[in-house]
């Protein structure tokens, strides 16, 4: 959830760590810092706060160094505040930067302390720093110290260590969390992101778990913690710099809600055709493990889970297997009984989710039919760790907030729902029909964008509340849930979805004159229950928020009431195109209220601890 970056090179390379900060800010904002290696003294800078303070404290009083780390921080041991900030020291020896979380570091702590280490931080990083102290005052050189400092740690961690000692030498190690290696043309850098090296490293090397990089003037070299060398080619960055640029839009999360009917097409192109979806899209060897499905456990967290949920409702109703959208954190401590013939979905946008990656490692030890991975991140650990896999192409997603991600997860999970059918059913699935359905969904979208100014409209109504209920049926229930998730993130408005048939059963209770009920009403088999549910509002005083589908009969509705027309998209597209509306009235809620849309307070994109 943090931001690493890290360089070497024969020139003063703070303003590239500086810059690099501002890339990786949507990881983690709670406060930030620099550090770089000056002669036989680290020179430190770190504020509380975003990386404007850090650059507003660097200008009166500046530092310079060839060699050096930085890091913006989500805390999660210790309170936010400069003294816990990264980098953190153990005086003049080393400095590190840390992700992740060190689970034993309470009992490292005193063991350090009954050696003399002072401890200056509340954090659990400081034990990294003073481990790494202790070996290289017994002499070792820093690549050894680091290397048998790591092997001491238990939790999640990737870390970037300097020292004075070794002035050149940046070391880096993971376990858990991301980290790779950008090569510059006259320069090495360390990073947790992709993202921080645009522009300056075109070439990554991704590191595996267990594994140490060891960069300095004649190159790269990574090792095992065993010590063991661990050779490795270089790829070539796919991000470029007009994917991680606003142009003309005020936020991140608009432009990503905008560019939702291209990333869908890219979802799609090459895997489907008129006929249906194409075989082998998920891989070598894939289609005949897809014709041994008999059920599904599709695991994920946040709003990735929402897409599961409604991948639930497709893979029951489309492909007639069982199906079960699991949260990766509980399943993990669950005892499962495992269906004969399961496959194992694990769905996540960075594809470092510690707890996606915990389960789809804990999936190992039971006998599921494979592992399929669905993520928009090529080289991410969930990919490299699974069997089988469907990159979504999305792009870039920087607003802390996810649309399209959300979006093209969907349209990979029709993709799956189709291949699936396709062998449990054969010619009685109307497969064309289905692939038509995803094919129009681009140019769908594009009309429901063109809806934005009314949209807009609505969120006016939002602004002075500080409750709302989303409501749903079927598989748009969890499209409810998308929609209350998107507006609470980003508004700070406390919003619940719930079932539209379980309003009678508990929250009709809160509903009144002040409760805003946004409803999704796509034209479905379950569009006059939902009725029955709008009018239950209705008789107690609620404000309405209809999103209906076109072609419907006006549902009734109060002076106070809005209704938006959207077009449908049947079984596949009617979830995708319901999801957009709500992303826009979220955007514009949050608007309204000035808050930090991209950088909601208390959350980060890629969350990378437990």
């Amino acid at each position: 959830m943090c931001g690493i970056i890290a360089g070497t090179a024969g020139r003063d390379v703070v303003a590239e760590l500086l810059a690099g900060l501002r890339a990786l800010e949507y990881r983690g904002y709670d406060s930030a810092g620099v550090c770089v290696v000056a002669g036989e003294r680290l020179l430190l800078r770190r504020v509380l706060g975003r990386v404007d303070a850090l650059s507003a404290a660097l200008a009166r009083d500046p530092i310079a160094g060839a060699t050096g780390i930085a890091h913006t921080r989500w805390a999660t041991h210790g309170a936010p505040s400069e003294r816990n900030a990264h980098p953190v020291r153990s005086g003049e020896l080393v400095a590190v930067v840390h992700n992740g979380i060190i689970e034993n570091h309470q009992a490292l702590r005193r063991e350090l302390e009954a050696r003399g280490f002072r401890f200056e931080t509340d954090t659990d990083t400081e034990v990294i720093a003073h481990l790494i102290a202790h070996h290289l005052r017994d002499g070792l050189p820093l690549p050894e110290a680091v290397r048998l400092a790591a092997r001491r740690l238990e939790g999640a961690f990737a870390i970037g260590v300097i020292s004075p000692l070794a002035p050149g030498l940046v070391v880096g190690a993971r376990l858990g969390s991301p980290l790779l290696v950008g090569l510059g043309e006259d320069a090495l850098y360390l990073a947790s992101d992709a993202h921080a090296l645009l522009g300056v490293a075109s070439l990554l090397v991704d590191l595996e778990d267990g594994e140490l990089v060891v960069l300095d003037g004649k190159g790269w070299r990574i090792l095992g913690l065993d010590g063991r060398p661990r050779p490795r080619e270089p790829r070539t960055s796919g991000i470029t710099l007009d994917a991680v640029e606003r142009g003309e839009y005020r936020h991140y999360m608009q432009k990503e809600i905008h560019e939702q009917p291209q990333a869908l097409a890219d979802t799609l192109e090459g895997r489907i055709h008129e006929r249906g979806a194409l075989p082998g899209i998920f891989g070598p060897g894939s289609e005949e493990i897809l014709a041994q499905v008999r059920a599904v456990h599709l695991v994920a967290c946040g709003t990735s889970h929402h897409a599961a949920a409604v991948a639930r409702y497709w893979l029951e109703a489309i492909a007639r297997v069982s199906a079960q959208a699991e949260i990766a954190s509980e399943y993990r401590y669950r005892e499962l009984v495992l269906p004969e013939h399961t496959l194992f979905v694990a769905i996540s946008q960075s594809g470092e989710t510690a707890d996606t990656l915990a389960a789809l490692q804990k999936s190992r030890e039971l006998p599921y039919l494979a592992r399929l991975a669905i993520c928009n991140v090529p080289e991410s650990s969930l990919l490299r760790g699974s069997e089988l896999r469907l990159l979504t192409r999305a792009g870039p997603e920087i607003g802390v907030a996810s649309t399209k991600a959300f979006t093209t997860q969907l349209a990979a999970l029709a993709l799956l729902t189709l291949r699936i059918a396709e062998h449990r059913r054969g010619a009685s699935l109307p497969a064309a029909a289905y692939a038509q359905e995803l094919l129009r969904l681009p140019g769908l979208i594009r009309r429901v964008l063109a809806r934005e100014a009314e949209i807009r409209s609505l969120a006016e109504h939002f602004v002075r509340r500080e409750h709302a209920l989303f409501l749903g049926r079927g598989v748009h229930y969890p499209i409810a849930q998308e929609g209350a998730l998107k507006l609470k993130e980003i508004s700070y408005i406390h919003a619940e979805a719930y079932a539209a048939g379980e309003l009678k059963h508990g929250p009709l209770a809160l509903v009144d004159e002040n409760m805003p009920v946004v409803a999704v009403a796509p034209n479905d088999r379950l569009l006059k229950k939902l009725r029955s549910n709008l009018e239950e509002v209705r008789a107690r005083g609620g404000q309405l928020f209809v999103f209906l589908e076109e072609g419907v009969e006006d549902v009734p509705l109060g002076p106070r009431d809005r209704l938006i027309h959207l077009p449908g998209g049947g079984d596949f597209g009617s979830p995708v195109l319901f999801t957009v509306p709500l992303q826009l009235l979220a955007y514009h809620v949050a608007v309204l209220r000035g808050t930090d849309v991209d950088r909601p307070r208390n959350l980060a994109k890629s969350v990378t601890v437990e």
